[in-house]
C-alpha cells in the first residue's frame, strides 16, 4: 500500500497538488491519501478573557474544517479515493512531517507558490523547509 499526505492550504497550488495525486492514483495500487491542513494556533496582542480565546479558537477550526471539506470535495470530484483528512495546530512544515512520521507515508504531495529564490530567502518557504525535515520524498507542484 502507498500512503501519500497531501498538505493543503486552500490555495490554487495546493488544489493542483490533488489534481495531480489523483491523475496518477489509478497507476498506484492500493493508494491511500490524506489531506491535511496545518493552521496556526490563535493569534492575539493583549490581555484577553478566555471566552475571547475561545471564540478565536472556535473560528480558527470552523475555517480549518471548512478549508478541508473544500478539498476533500475537490479530491472526490477528481476521482481521488480513498482520501481522509487530518488537522494540525503549530507551524505549518513541522506539523506536515510530523503528520507525515505519525501517518508512516511514503511520499508527502504539496503545492509551491513558486516564488522567486531571492523571496523565499527573505520571506521563507513551507516547501523548502519541509524538504529540510522530511524523511521521505517530497513532491512539489507549481
Amino acid at each position: 500500500m502507498l500512503k501519500i499526505l497531501i498538505a493543503v492550504d486552500g490555495s490554487a497550488p495546493a488544489l493542483r497538488a490533488v489534481e495531480t495525486v489523483a491523475r496518477l492514483a489509478p497507476q498506484l495500487t492500493g493508494l491511500q491519501a490524506w489531506l491535511l491542513n496545518v493552521r496556526e494556533g490563535p493569534v492575539y496582542y493583549g490581555e484577553l478573557p478566555p471566552f475571547d480565546y475561545e471564540a478565536l479558537e472556535k473560528l480558527q477550526r470552523d475555517r480549518q474544517q471548512a478549508l478541508l471539506d473544500a478539498a476533500l470535495a475537490h479530491a472526490r470530484r477528481c476521482g481521488l479515493e480513498p482520501v481522509s483528512v487530518l488537522t494540525g495546530v503549530g507551524e505549518a512544515a513541522t506539523g506536515i512531517v510530523d503528520a507525515a512520521n505519525e501517518h508512516a507515508v511514503d511520499q508527502i504531495v504539496m503545492g509551491t507558490h513558486g516564488r522567486s529564490p531571492l523571496g523565499s530567502l527573505f520571506i521563507g518557504s513551507v516547501a523548502q523547509r519541509v524538504i529540510h525535515l522530511s524523511r521521505v520524498p517530497v513532491l512539489l507542484v507549481k
